[in-house]
């Protein structure tokens, strides 16, 4: 088979995926290369010796939780919308934002915990990489707070629904995705503290 015949072929095979889903997966696999390059350059550098070690607070193992249940309230979320039941879908919108702040405001404690125990952003590059870290996820989880709020108002203008679902389902990914990239940071936080 020559190359015009096979270009000819595959002229007819489209992709399926919506740009905006796959410009939001380019964007998640960035997320997933810089927090690898982190922690990567975390284990490299504890392993000079000059590190100090400490535990990370309670209040981390809270915003875990919440950091779950906000992604079943999404999913819940999702769940409505496909079912056409917009009042509780924009319910669910405001409990996964809601749990959203709880979570961030979670985090500041865990700051304020860390600043009690002597645990600085300078001074030890242990803490460096913990308030680099745990900032960044913070960073990004505002920005998906962001992104509910402007589907939270497509919502309530009736333009999610069960046959318009891609804002919903995107946010949803970045959401789940958050969630689990916060589970990745707490458990090699704990694992390599």
């Amino acid at each position: 088979m020559n190359a015009a015949m096979m270009l000819k072929k595959d002229k007819g095979t489209q992709f399926k995926m919506h740009p905006k889903k796959f410009a939001l997966w380019l964007f998640m696999v960035s997320i997933v290369m810089m927090f690898a390059a982190l922690t990567s350059a975390y284990v490299v550098k504890q392993s000079d010796g000059v590190w100090l070690d400490f535990e990370l607070p309670v209040v981390f193992d809270l915003t875990s939780i919440i950091i779950i249940a906000s992604s079943v309230v999404m999913q819940l979320a999702y769940y409505f919308a496909k079912k056409d039941e917009i009042v509780k879908m924009r319910l669910m919108l405001f409990l996964t934002a809601l749990t959203g702040v709880g979570f961030l405001i979670g985090q500041y404690l865990g700051w304020q915990a860390l600043v009690a125990e002597g645990v600085y952003f300078v001074g030890n590059p242990a803490g460096s990489f913990l308030y680099v870290l745990t900032g960044l996820h913070g960073f990004h989880l505002v920005s998906a707070l962001i992104f509910i709020a402007v589907v939270a108002v497509a919502a309530f203008k009736y333009k999610v629904h069960s046959k318009s679902l891609d804002q919903l389902e995107m946010c949803a990914t970045y959401w789940h995705f958050l969630g689990g990239l916060w589970l990745y940071l707490y458990l090699f936080l704990t694992l390599n503290h």
